[in-house]
């Protein structure tokens, strides 16, 4: 389940997108009240629908008229609202277990093109949220311009544990192109995911994961050290040593913080014995 947004609106991503594992996702815009999201995932943790969670906010909001919102649960449930003096254009769209919405619009009619855009959509979840905010944007989008944007993924189920359940949590607070820097956050945060992966198999000895994970994490961003120097360790333990010296070589080169950790990584207990002196082995070699 998740959300994602952009607005004109400085560090949308601080307001408007809510989710929580195992609960739902809710989204508050148009003279966003925050607690619609804070309290919409409290409602629906307790046992309530989304309708029902939605219907007592707006209840009890003496502003409701003003406010656009949507939320689904954890059954797939969806309700959506738009105030009648929401500033046009302004509305939303319902489809199976989805919602699209907004206001100050160039044009009427944008939510639905949202929908379309993402059931027309493959590949993961966070990648078709991305497809119908582009598809807004593409017949106009917001009439002020686009300053922000932001997108949040839970999973369906929760482990208990947050690292684990927040799959994406990323914002764009002030940009150009917000969806375009968005999306390579999100890159990026995939990148790092098998990057992650590649460590603990690493720190656990099975260095053919590991080298397919930190492969995978720098096929996805080439240029980004941190990934490239935890595949050059991997190399190097592993056996790759021609491989990973012009990678080592390379990154020393560029910044001598690269080589230091390098050498803390090797006399610490970090990596297993065996690949530990592997790795010394190589930095005897580079000099």
């Amino acid at each position: 389940m998740g959300v994602a947004v952009q607005s004109y609106y400085f560090a949308v991503g601080s307001i408007s997108p809510h989710a929580e594992a195992a609960v739902g996702a809710v989204t508050i815009q148009s003279f966003a009240k925050p607690s619609y999201g804070t309290e919409g995932l409290r409602l629906i943790r307790e046992g309530a629908s989304a309708q029902q969670a939605l219907d007592a906010l707006r209840r009890d909001d003496d502003h409701a008229e003003y406010r656009q919102s949507a939320m689904v649960d954890t059954r797939g449930r969806v309700a959506a609202c738009t105030g009648d003096r929401c500033v046009p254009e302004a509305g939303h769209h319902v489809g199976e277990g989805y919602a699209c919405l907004g206001n100050m619009l160039m044009e009427p009619g944008i939510w639905t093109e949202m929908g379309k855009a993402f059931e027309a959509s493959k590949g993961d979840f966070v990648d078709r949220l991305l497809v119908s905010l582009g598809s807004a944007q593409a017949a106009g989008g917001d009439l002020r311009g686009r300053r922000s944007a932001a997108v949040i993924v839970v999973d369906g189920v929760a482990s208990g544990d947050p690292g684990l359940d927040v799959l994406f949590d990323l914002r764009v607070e002030d940009h150009d192109e917000p969806l375009r820097e968005l999306e390579r956050l999100i890159t990026l945060k995939k990148a790092f995911h098998h990057n992650s992966s590649g460590d603990h198999h690493l720190r656990n000895g099975n260095l053919r994961a590991a080298l397919r994970d930190f492969s995978m994490a720098v096929s996805m961003a080439p240029a980004h050290e941190e990934l490239v120097f935890w595949q050059a360790v991997a190399m190097a333990v592993a056996g790759y040593q021609d491989e990973a010296e012009p990678l080592l070589r390379e990154l020393f080169d560029s910044s001598e913080n690269w080589r230091l950790l390098a050498r803390r990584v090797a006399e610490s207990r970090y990596l297993p014995e065996q690949s530990q002196q592997a790795l010394i082995e190589i930095l005897r070699t580079l000099g």
